[in-house]
């Protein structure tokens, strides 16, 4: 289980609270969906599990088949099984991405797949993804697409499997094609390997392909209703106001 318990959590540098006693638990093979304004917390939620320096836990526990990932640096953290796809992935020059992806895979599974082997399994997720074989050339995000971005970021998960994932407004700025390849890979994954999900959007229509088990409002700092899948098309419809009070 991936479970949030009364996290406190402010901006280091200012010194001012963005996250205020939120509570939340993913079993495995769960999908859920945190919906919300602008300036809830959303992003710092999602930053703050990972381990980011730029925000501080003050109070509560975040913890993953009860280990303490407080305790934990990011790199070990990932290790533990966690994966965030970021909102504006990095771009990192001189970095080839297929060394990039067989590195990470190393790391995290200790299998050193030969360089023919490797490329072989690459190969069979690129296929997932409709991209093309020269994409592992290129250098990490150098001169990628907004959409090249997120696929970029699909194809490290496909590639490490993690147990939990946070898509942090994965459909930011895609098109209705990039969406869909999107959603096939969580489903894909979810149906492989009943991973925990927990998808970050302002919008409902990622859940067009991603089928949510509980959807969850965030306001100030704090989850402050949840419920089904019919809770995101009340937000499409009527807007946050008619589920905040």
């Amino acid at each position: 289980m991936f479970e949030i318990k009364d996290l406190h959590v402010l901006v280091e540098s200012q010194q001012a609270e963005i996250i205020k006693g939120l509570n939340l638990s993913i079993v495995p093979g769960e999908i859920h969906a945190l919906m919300g304004k602008n300036g809830s917390g959303k992003s710092t939620l999602a930053q703050t599990i990972l381990g980011s320096p730029y925000f501080k836990v003050t109070q509560g526990s975040i913890s993953l088949n009860g280990k303490n990932l407080l305790e934990l640096s990011p790199d070990k953290r990932s290790l533990a099984g966690l994966f965030l796809s970021f909102q504006y992935p990095s771009e990192v020059s001189g970095v080839n991405v297929l060394s990039y992806l067989r590195m990470i895979y190393s790391k995290k599974t200790g299998i050193k797949l030969s360089p023919i082997k490797f490329r072989k399994l690459v190969e069979e997720k690129l296929e997932l993804l409709h991209m093309k074989d020269d994409f592992t050339k290129r250098y990490l995000n150098e001169g990628f697409s907004g959409g090249e971005k997120k696929k970029m970021e699909m194809l490290q998960m496909v590639i490490l499997e993690p147990e939990v994932v946070i898509l942090d407004e994965v459909d930011s700025g895609l098109d209705i094609d990039s969406l869909k390849v999107v959603g096939n890979v969580v489903n894909y994954l979810y149906e492989k390997t009943k991973m925990s999900i927990l998808v970050i959007t302002h919008y409902a229509r990622i859940l067009n392909y991603i089928k949510p088990s509980k959807v969850h409002i965030m306001n100030e700092g704090k989850i402050i209703k949840s419920g089904g899948k019919e809770f995101a098309r009340l937000l499409e419809e009527k807007g946050y106001a008619a589920v905040s009070n």
